[in-house]
């Protein structure tokens, strides 16, 4: 009796390790199944780019808001090849780059699948002109050089007269004078106009060829009290020597034989 109990338990026994083995196995199948279709999958993503060119690659790009560059500078700019594929391009790489630009203000990217993107821009505008050392820039309204001016014919923008290298404070003063000049007028009311900056105390502007000395700092003030002679001297039909701004609620103005004040 004890002989048969025992190999009645001993069948329970391996039929309990049968069924533990067969669901260890078919978890095993799955785990495989899974494995193989996630590999797969990959394998795909990773090489649809370069089996399926003639969906995903870059066929059309748009570019729109370039003035002053062409469209194979931005091209450059934006490090594009003309092979690229749109699923594996970075648009915010390319965005990255576009703003290195000093000529670029702002920009978008935006890949339009199949196979084409685009690229806005917004540009700087030129604000004036620089003259370091006999050589000409093209700045913008932050004092930053956009360019070296290669063309003699350029519309009409203030010159500055210094080195924005070696003379920060009086160039940052310049800068800001200009935008003054430009807010109130003065700019499209004169010939030519340059802002001569090596120290911030002796900013000097030549309107038109009379000298307007104008020091730092209070640059609407000081350009509201020129104005205001500006008819007496008109009136008078005097020759200027030079107008002197720096001092507080005074124009100096030296004339070939007399000075006003």
């Amino acid at each position: 009796m004890k002989t048969g109990r025992n190999d009645k338990m001993s069948r329970q026994k391996s039929l309990e390790r049968q069924k533990k083995l067969s669901a260890f196995g078919r978890k095993l199948k799955v785990l495989s199944v899974i494995v193989l279709t996630v590999s797969a999958v990959a394998a795909v993503v990773l090489v649809m780019p370069y089996r399926m060119p003639s969906v995903l690659a870059m066929k059309t790009l748009e570019l729109e808001g370039n003035e002053h560059l062409t469209d194979d500078e931005l091209r450059q700019i934006a490090g594009l090849k003309g092979n690229e594929s749109l699923l594996t391009l970075s648009g915010k790489k390319v965005y990255g780059k576009l703003l290195e630009s000093p000529w670029i203000q702002s920009a978008s990217v935006r890949k339009e699948y199949p196979s084409r993107l685009r690229i806005l821009i917004r540009e700087t505008a030129p604000f004036a002109l620089l003259d370091m050392k006999g050589k000409m820039f093209i700045v913008d309204d932050r004092g930053r050089l956009l360019e070296e001016l290669r063309e003699n014919s350029v519309p009409f923008l203030p010159v500055i007269l210094s080195d924005p290298y070696q003379e920060k404070n009086a160039y940052r003063e310049a800068v800001e004078l200009a935008k003054t000049i430009k807010t109130m007028g003065i700019l499209h009311r004169s010939q030519r106009i340059e802002i001569i900056a090596h120290k911030p105390n002796e900013i000097a502007a030549n309107i038109d060829g009379v000298i307007v000395k104008i020091g730092a700092g209070e640059h609407e003030d000081k350009l509201a009290r020129l104005l205001e002679i500006e008819q007496e001297i008109k009136k008078r039909n005097m020759p200027v020597a030079y107008i002197d701004l720096r001092f507080a609620k005074k124009v100096v103005v030296k004339t070939v034989n007399e000075v006003i004040r």
